[in-house]
């Protein structure tokens, strides 16, 4: 396969063209949209599976196209290590490679510049890493990052930013940001692809006048879509919704809002009341990994002794393989016996969940139910009290907002 070079074209930066996004329905802050990209036209809000290497763990492409999967994310920092951007280049990028024909996002490798801190050294240049593989220094840069990304021909492709820790000292996270903005306006003038969509990041913390320093940055960018950062990070969850909901009613209403790393059942629908069209997260996979089974009322610990008798499936209303072929019984003995189908099923299973959950909040919006749907939701899925921060989230994204654009 040949990957097709776009050195030579007239730099043209962001092909609005390619990358339209339309809002169908608002219930509030909540609404439906269709995001057209090159590989075709995906459905938000949505939720994205990670395949940080290539590959959703344990899960085909062809599993992930039947549970409704329609964008997936894959890792910068990750598949630049192992194989190498230019192995994935030779197959024609991502789709190729992995054999998922429809569109993907690609992180920059900002996360890693967080999540690997112990080994790493952050300069206005960027960021050197101690590889994880075999312990050899990496350098990535804005322009490395860029440079990776239009080889894995991602759809969608992240500046490189960086996303601080919870805690951190908030002279830190101002720092932080702004070195964030000027690693946007690199990665803005080295990047040569019209066919993908460069989103900036807006960082800030908790901190709203941060956030606000941040959107008041990024924003005149003007990238095609904006995603909110730096938060998902180990901070209480009374702290990180005010911050996205502060951010999302800032940024552009008819551009898609993306939460980076947020999958938890709970946080999807309150992002959605926000006003949140894409979100990602290794939950739904990890979690499976671990034995627990995602559904309506709450986690389902598949290592505990109930499921171990009971004939029913996982969950009654889902579609999966899983739950149409398997008890809880089956699934829970094969947990136990450590087989390599129960992680499968248990991912499959959640990453479903998940998909059906967005579509339920999709079907609610286009009906104008959506608080209604959401307030019914959490009573069961919070067996001891919906808690105050969700609450607070459902009844501020009833309020219509402001427009921005």
């Amino acid at each position: 396969m040949y990957l097709p070079s776009f050195k030579g074209l007239k730099r043209i930066g962001q092909n609005t063209e390619m990358f339209e996004f339309e809002i169908q329905r608002r219930d509030g802050r909540a609404r439906t949209a269709t995001f057209l990209t090159p590989r075709g036209e995906v459905k938000t809000p949505m939720f994205m599976p990670v395949g940080t290497q290539g590959s959703v763990k344990g899960i085909s492409p062809q599993e992930l196209s039947d549970i409704g999967s329609q964008m997936i994310l894959g890792n910068t920092y990750h598949l630049m290590l192992r194989p190498g951007e230019a192995l994935v280049a030779a197959h024609g990028g991502l789709p190729g490679f992995t054999a998922y024909p429809g569109p993907f996002l690609t992180d920059s490798g900002g996360f890693q510049v967080m999540s690997l801190g112990h080994m790493r050294k952050i300069t206005e240049e960027g960021v050197t890493f101690k590889s994880h593989l075999d312990g050899s220094l990496v350098t990535l840069t804005p322009e490395r990052s860029i440079e990776v990304q239009e080889a894995l021909g991602a759809d969608v492709i992240m500046a490189f930013d960086e996303c601080p820790p919870y805690p951190a000292e908030r002279d830190y996270i101002g720092r932080s940001l702004e070195r964030t903005i000027r690693w946007l306006e690199r990665c803005q003038t080295v990047k040569t692809r019209p066919d993908q969509a460069l989103f900036a990041i807006v960082q800030g913390g908790v901190h709203q006048d941060l956030r606000q320093r941040s959107l008041d940055l990024t924003l005149p960018v003007g990238t095609p879509g904006f995603a909110i950062g730096g938060l998902a990070v180990g901070e209480p969850k009374d702290q990180m919704f005010p911050a996205v909901a502060f951010t999302a009613e800032r940024l552009p209403e008819h551009k898609p809002r993306y939460l980076m790393g947020v999958g938890h059942p709970e946080d999807l629908v309150a992002g959605i009341a926000l006003g949140i069209d894409m979100f990602d997260c290794v939950y739904p996979t990890r979690t499976g990994r671990f034995g627990y089974a995602l559904t309506d009322d709450g986690r389902l610990n598949m290592n505990s002794s109930a499921p171990r008798r009971q004939l029913q499936p996982l969950d009654a209303d889902c579609d999966c393989y899983a739950c149409r072929h398997y008890t809880r019984a089956y699934l829970a003995h094969l947990v136990r016996a450590e087989e390599m189908l129960a992680p499968r099923m248990l991912s499959l299973h959640n990453l479903r969940y998940l998909h059906r959950l967005v579509e339920r909040a999709r079907a609610a919006i286009a009906e104008g139910t959506f608080q209604s749907w959401a307030a019914t939701w959490s009573q069961r899925y919070f067996k001891a009290g919906t808690p105050l921060w969700f609450e607070q989230a459902l009844s501020l994204g009833a309020q219509v907002q402001r427009t921005t654009d």
